[in-house]
């Protein structure tokens, strides 16, 4: 299948049906549908852009809608493009058998977002590794602290302006 970029509304009349589309189109007491940025859907799987500030709210949407399955996340560090960093969910429904991935930017000069640990639990140590090797700090994350790194260490080594062989 092409890739496609879409903007909301084609997002909207082309898969109106998706419950996950259906829950991010849909105001709440807790989601407005202007949080939700942009989408793309390519190889039948669904990555939906939200605010930053939002990414909590989106998790808790998507998991209302029957995405019950926090997979994993990731970041990836865009530099020199700001934002520079993009925080990547997968997430899972097994009601629905499909993935969708949630997605939010992060610039470089406040890099942090709110934790989705209190959503899902499992998360807790993926936002430790992305602390500990790209720097971005989890608002509410209850033990923000280094795993892979010591806590000595300085740097953050997936970042790419860091060091190939390190701070001497």
């Amino acid at each position: 299948m092409k890739e496609a970029l879409l903007d909301k509304a084609a997002v909207v009349n082309g898969l109106a049906e998706h419950p996950a589309v259906k829950a991010l189109t849909t105001a709440s007491d807790e989601w407005k549908p202007e949080w939700f940025v942009d989408a793309k859907y390519d190889r039948n799987e669904l990555t939906v852009t939200v605010e930053a500030s939002r990414i909590r709210a989106a998790a808790r949407t998507v998991q209302a809608a029957g995405y019950n399955f926090f997979e994993d996340m990731t970041a990836v560090d865009w530099f020199p493009s700001e934002p520079r960093f993009q925080l990547s969910y997968h997430i899972l429904s097994h009601q629905y058998k499909e993935h969708i991935r949630l997605r939010a930017f992060v610039a470089e000069a406040d890099a942090r977002i709110d934790s989705i640990v209190p959503v899902w639990p499992s998360a807790n140590f993926y936002e430790l590794e992305v602390f500990d090797l790209f720097g971005i700090q989890f608002n509410d994350h209850p033990n923000m602290v280094r795993i892979m790194m010591p806590e000595e260490f300085e740097g953050h080594p997936l970042r790419k302006d860091y060091p190939v062989e390190g701070y001497r």
